[in-house]
């Protein structure tokens, strides 16, 4: 097989492509990354997802899935001395990459410039691309308490801070409908042999991405080749909030309801093995169902789960 483009956002995906990169070359693989996440923290650009990624194809991710493996915390307890809040945590030896990014956007680089720049230094084989250099924000409407306007709040603070309790009334992608998707994200979809999307909440992990002009018609156009993963299993996330995300906009909250999201862009949907029993509601979606273990246990989980979906690309 050529080349493969993946879709992701989270530590699902980031565990995926750990996988896929043991079943192909990883010279092949082009990854876009979501951004909608990215935030400004202690001034610094963060940009968890893209992080996660790298960090993880370099071997060297926290234990928790994101972060460095053996990584302290002195700097923000330094900093909590000044009433700075601390919640979204961000260890010293990971300061380097945000202030490395922050630095070098200030010199005027672009996002996808400096995501190169830093996957090189970590060694990644594949094509890391943000899916846009242009600011867009996944902003979380939390219903409000006394039944007036909902709550705006950025989605790290709704995840992070809030711990993804406050109940959601909507999400939104701001700044989408504006952006442009990077300069080689349309290239990597119309040219890639298989398009993945990998096992990340479809709604505010895969939501930005398809939010971005004219990828979700790039997608329909090459629908037979999209494969996608189902991150839900029997009825549950496997991590994250999806299943609160998906339930809040209507959405059932089962690999049924991922087909629904994905039946115009995707061809077949892989669900959980315990999911057999919904292949039928799946397909009622137009979206052919295909069964395996989804749960990544480990390296040769996640590498047989990526040789599975590979082998279903039309």
């Amino acid at each position: 097989m050529g080349t493969i483009a993946a879709l992701a956002g989270g530590v699902g995906a980031a565990r995926f492509l750990r996988g896929l990169v043991r079943a192909v070359p990883a010279t092949d693989v082009v990854v876009v990354g979501n951004t909608g996440d990215d935030d400004v923290f202690h001034g610094l650009h963060v940009s968890p997802d893209l992080d996660t990624v790298t960090y993880t194809l370099a071997g060297a991710v926290g234990a928790m899935g994101w972060g460095l493996a053996g990584d302290t915390f002195r700097t923000l307890e330094a900093y909590e001395r000044y009433g700075e809040a601390t919640w979204f945590r961000l260890g010293d030896a990971d300061l380097a990459t945000h202030l490395y990014r922050t630095s070098r956007l200030r010199e005027g680089a672009t996002l996808t410039e400096v995501t190169a720049e830093i996957a090189l230094a970590w060694g990644l084989k594949v094509k890391l691309l943000p899916m846009s250099d242009d600011r867009v924000a996944t902003v979380i409407d939390v219903a409000s308490a006394q039944g007036g306007e909902p709550v705006r709040m950025a989605m790290q603070e709704w995840f992070v801070r809030e711990r993804a309790q406050p109940p959601v009334a909507g999400v939104r992608f701001e700044g989408a409908a504006e952006a442009r998707p990077g300069p080689a994200v349309l290239e990597a979809l119309r040219e890639a042999d298989a398009i993945l999307l990998c096992p990340s909440n479809p709604v505010i992990s895969i939501g930005p991405i398809l939010a971005l002009p004219g990828v979700r018609d790039a997608l329909r156009a090459r629908r037979e080749q999209v494969v996608a993963v189902s991150p839900i299993i029997r009825g549950a996330t496997v991590k994250g909030p999806a299943d609160r995300l998906m339930a809040a906009a209507g959405i059932e909250v089962s690999c049924a309801g991922v087909a629904s999201i994905y039946a115009d862009l995707c061809g077949t949907l892989l669900v959980d093995d315990s999911d057999a029993d919904r292949v039928g509601d799946v397909e009622r979606h137009g979206v052919r169902a295909a069964v395996a273990p989804i749960l990544m246990r480990d390296a040769d989980g996640a590498e047989a789960l990526a040789r599975r979906a590979l082998d279903l690309v039309s």
